[in-house]
């Protein structure tokens, strides 16, 4: 049977309990509240509209206005080679010599002839004299003095002509010397001391690196586009630009192979490191139109895609939005973006590294 004195018995268990309940219960003193995130200093950059060009890269090819190959004019044998690839020459440099004995052995047979024509020339010259006097002093019949002027006339003509001989054999000689057309730097020499060579024979090449073009074939779908004056950017293999240029020839037909218009674009003559048959890359300008643009710095990639992140406005300040975006090519230091942006958005420069979605910034510029 309970009584009073078993209920005296349970009191100290009874408060032990209620002690233990309030320490559950979280009677002691409330934890503080973590301090808030500090926001990060970043600098930013509004969004702005600029000209972007709208263009299309091809390949073209250097040519120069003035390339020769040197192919000889007579047959013989190599004797002297007087340059090797790549060295600058003059106009009117020798660079070859064939052998010319039978050349020089030919022209000297021929002036031997021309000086026995003269002699006859020269004599019958003076009988048309002699007998011109016979005659008026009535000495000789006109039929004797006509028989003298036509042999001198004959004998003229017959001199005139080996005079005319002589001078091509002389001029024939000069070709066993294969000289510069012009000022240039020589190209390959597939040919050796010895070689016996015909005017099928391929010496050597000689290029003016000063007056270039680059030519550029266009596809046919922008014929209507394309037009004299269209800016070109002549880019090296790492993008970088070597020449400015303009389209200044139009080929008036459609070439049948290629299915392309033939355009040229002449580069300026301070523009040395480009080199005859040269390939390079050719940026096409049609047109430039205003675009959003944000800098190179400020785009980060994850997994191929580019991401800017923007500085939102949240309340009285300011959070960190990872934003997707769509970007053209480059246009000096920066993209223009085609989506994802519109101006006026500020773009975060600085700590990129650093941030996270919704992570609060500060805005320095």
């Amino acid at each position: 049977m309970f009584t009073a004195s078993h209920a005296f018995r349970f009191l100290p268990v009874t408060g032990a309990l209620a002690f233990a309940s309030c320490l559950l219960a979280g009677c002691s003193k409330p934890a503080p509240a973590p301090p808030a995130m500090q926001a990060t200093p970043v600098s930013v950059q509004p969004v702005t509209l600029n000209p972007v060009p709208n263009s299309d890269t091809y390949v073209a090819t250097i040519k120069s206005r003035r390339s020769s190959t040197m192919q000889p004019q007579v047959d013989g044998n190599l004797t002297k080679i007087f340059v090797h690839s790549g060295q600058i020459v003059k106009a009117g440099q020798v660079l070859m010599e064939i052998d010319p004995l039978k050349q020089v052995a030919t022209l000297q047979s021929q002036q031997g002839t021309q000086a026995q024509k003269n002699a006859v020339y020269q004599y019958n010259q003076s009988e048309v004299e002699r007998q011109r006097k016979l005659f008026e002093a009535g000495v000789t019949s006109k039929q004797s003095y006509d028989q003298a002027v036509q042999a001198f006339q004959n004998a003229k003509a017959d001199y005139d002509s080996s005079v005319a001989l002589t001078n091509t054999q002389k001029q024939q000689l000069g070709y066993y010397q294969i000289r510069a057309p012009f000022s240039g730097i020589v190209g390959d020499v597939p040919v050796h001391l010895g070689d016996y060579v015909s005017p099928t024979t391929v010496l050597t090449t000689v290029d003016e690196n000063a007056d270039l073009e680059a030519y550029i074939y266009l596809p046919t779908d922008r014929a209507g586009q394309v037009r004299m004056g269209l800016p070109v950017e002549l880019l090296g293999g790492d993008g970088a630009v070597l020449a400015k240029s303009t389209i200044s020839f139009l080929s008036p037909q459609v070439d049948n192979g290629l299915q392309s218009i033939l355009a040229k674009a002449e580069i300026p003559r301070s523009q040395q490191m480009l080199r005859n048959s040269q390939l390079v890359n050719a940026r096409v300008t049609w047109s430039t139109a205003p675009k959003p643009t944000v800098p190179v710095l400020a785009v980060v990639r994850v997994g191929g895609q580019p991401f800017v992140f923007v500085a939102a406005a949240k309340g009285d300040g300011y959070l960190a939005h990872q934003v997707a975006v769509t970007l053209g090519d480059t246009v000096g230091n920066t993209y223009p973006v085609l989506s994802g942006l519109n101006p006026g958005d500020k773009v975060i420069l600085s700590g990129l590294q650093f941030l996270q979605e919704g992570a609060p910034v500060k805005p320095l510029g």
